[in-house]
């Protein structure tokens, strides 16, 4: 009967016999407790700070803050092995909701996705993103973002698409004390009838910064920002939040997780804080 049934599956006798004896089931059962103890290691990384994580973040995260090493070939191998699932990315639906007036001026493309220039404070990227909550509510978040050390620098949420969404974000900026203005420092948009207003531009003057501008209709001209904004939609719980000041908590506990326990992988494995720091020695 062996015999005939290893036939039919294509596999010898031997196999057979080996893969059933007592010393091939004591490894494979050391080898399952092994995996089950790497789980938990990994789990441990992947719930930090209550947010999910890709394998890179695991990686990052088990270094950083646990001193552990592992590779990622075996990260993977778990969290296939255990369904350990990490965020997906989903394409941006955003649309504008406003278009320009003659009033409004477009400026030239000054940064030309240069965006990491090695220097914190030089490249200041912005936008505007929707935040769908509750049932049907939706919030709205202005953000400023250090296109070198990858630093969340300013953001407002609020549940209005007005000017103050903009301009409140630009005051913020400026009462923020790590913030330290590049003397060539530059704020780089897309083309937004918040953005092309009078009133910004003023604003933008006013702090002593250029103003630059995406190519009409090219998300690639401010990719690091709609980058973050995906990363954001992804781990934070905004679709759970019942009420607009839930909104806020959650974008103000994400804010510092993101800039002193999310490891930036292309930003030699450092937080952004830890990488503006690292840039500023430098220097």
């Amino acid at each position: 009967m062996v015999r005939y049934l290893c036939g039919v599956a294509g596999v010898s006798r031997s196999a057979y016999y080996k893969y059933y004896s007592h010393e091939s089931q004591e490894r494979r059962k050391q080898r399952e407790a092994r995996d089950e103890e790497l789980k938990e290691i990994i789990l441990k990384a992947f719930r930090h700070k209550k947010r999910k994580k890709g394998a890179r973040q695991i990686k990052m995260t088990l270094a950083g803050q646990f001193k552990i090493v592992f590779n990622l070939k075996r990260i993977r191998r778990i969290m296939k092995k255990y369904n350990i699932v990490c965020p997906f990315r989903r394409a941006n639906p955003y649309r504008r909701l406003m278009k320009a007036t003659q009033e409004h001026s477009v400026v030239p493309n000054l940064l030309e996705r240069q965006f990491n220039q090695g220097k914190p404070g030089k490249v200041l990227l912005t936008d505007i993103t929707y935040l769908n909550y509750g049932k049907s509510s939706r919030a709205y978040l202005s953000m400023i973002l250090d296109g070198s050390s990858g630093e969340a620098l300013a953001y407002h949420v609020s549940d209005r698409m007005t000017m103050e969404l903009a301009t409140d974000t630009l005051k913020k900026l400026k009462k923020n004390r790590r913030f330290k203005k590049h003397k060539d420092s530059l704020i780089h948009s897309d083309q937004g009838v918040h953005y092309t207003h009078p009133q910004f531009q003023k604003m933008v003057k006013k702090l002593g910064i250029r103003q630059s501008m995406s190519r009409r209709g090219n998300c690639w001209d401010n990719a690091p920002i709609e980058s973050f904004f995906g990363h954001l939609k992804d781990e934070t719980s905004i679709k759970s939040c019942l009420t607009l000041e839930e909104v806020q908590k959650e974008i103000k506990q994400y804010m510092t997780y993101y800039n002193h326990y999310r490891y930036q992988w292309n930003r030699k494995k450092m937080t952004p804080v830890q990488y503006r720091n690292h840039l500023l020695v430098a220097a």
